[in-house]
């Protein structure tokens, strides 16, 4: 039953994260439409957005304290479902075949990772998470994982190197750690306000400021992304990347699978696969919506056509020229 809450609560968050998304979109296509333009942290509709977002993301920490890594973290998938379908709605968008075929894919793998997930006692003490932090496997781990960060890392600085796989890598080794820090942090919250103070542990204020600066950096490398790559590539790869890295980081320091049948353990993988696979499938060959470029109407200067338009010219420092330039113009330039 607590693994069961963990579930739905972990979708239903993904689910409020999907709406809180598309409801931001909506907001900023609104001010865009307006004439006078307005920072977009003055519209209600924004403020919305970002109040579900919240509540949804309280939501997804909350759930880690009733189940496993291994479960929640690949129910991010329902927030990608979610949005795809929810467009519809808030964004006017058309239901495209992929969107039904990468949904159906996708909800056929969540029921596979639900059904086979590892069934493990949910109630992480403080004691517990030391002797996970000095235990050899998560020792070995961690120290694998410096070393492919730093060498990632020396590309990025040092060469240059912005691949978008450089870049989500970076974010799953260090969101492989917040997940850790994460659970860690709920179960100790959760097993306190049951009675059981854990609280007064150094570990948990360990845990904390470790889930806050891995987050931090988190955040750089995924805008890093975003500003580099088009979101229809990054929001898949940056989920298989995340889900990946967490799942092992469950099994490495918390021992999710350590009990597990084999055929559970195939099944809930072939479920995962499903998942990865119904996400890039809504993903693939989404188009990207811009706003509308915005120009001058040459109408309302004088001596100008309402046909004509300064465009914006990206090889020169003015900010746009004029169709018809005369010679004083030219000779001026």
């Amino acid at each position: 039953q607590t693994q069961l809450l963990g579930v739905l609560l972990a979708a239903a968050s993904n689910f409020l994260i999907s709406v809180s998304l598309n409801i931001q979109k909506c907001a900023h296509l609104r001010l865009a439409c307006e004439t006078e333009l307005k920072p977009y942290y003055t519209s209600k509709l924004w403020w919305c957005g970002i109040t579900l977002l919240g509540l949804g993301e309280v939501g997804n920490v909350t759930a880690y304290g009733f189940a496993p890594i291994a479960l929640v973290a690949p129910l991010g998938c329902v927030s990608v479902i979610g949005s795809a379908f929810i467009s519809v709605l808030f964004l006017k968008k058309t239901m495209r075949a992929a969107d039904i075929l990468g949904g159906t894919l996708a909800i056929t793998g969540t029921y596979l990772l639900v059904t086979f997930a590892p069934s493990v006692p949910q109630e992480v003490t403080a004691r517990q998470v030391q002797n996970y932090l000095v235990s050899w496997p998560f020792l070995v781990y961690s120290i694998l994982e410096i070393i492919i960060f730093c060498i990632l890392l020396y590309f990025y600085k040092r060469k240059g190197v912005k691949h978008i796989v450089v870049l989500l890598m970076m974010v799953a080794l260090l969101a492989s750690l917040t997940v850790i820090a994460v659970k860690a942090v709920a179960s100790m919250i959760t097993l306190s306000a049951k009675g059981k103070m854990q609280l007064t542990y150094p570990v948990f204020y360990i845990m904390i400021i470790l889930m806050a600066t891995s987050c931090g950096f988190q955040v750089k490398f995924l805008n890093q992304a975003m500003h580099l790559y088009e979101v229809t590539e990054v929001v898949p790869i940056n989920f298989v990347f995340f889900t990946t890295s967490a799942i092992i980081s469950g099994v490495i320091f918390y021992r999710e699978f350590q009990s597990a049948a084999l055929l559970s353990v195939f099944m809930f993988l072939f479920g995962c696969l499903l998942s990865f696979l119904g996400v890039f499938v809504i993903a693939r060959n989404k188009t990207e919506e811009h706003l509308q470029i915005p120009f001058i109407d040459c109408g309302h200067i004088p001596g100008q056509k309402l046909t004509g338009k300064i465009q914006p010219d990206s090889h020169s420092s003015c900010y746009g020229t004029l169709n018809n330039e005369d010679d004083s113009v030219k000779s001026q330039s």
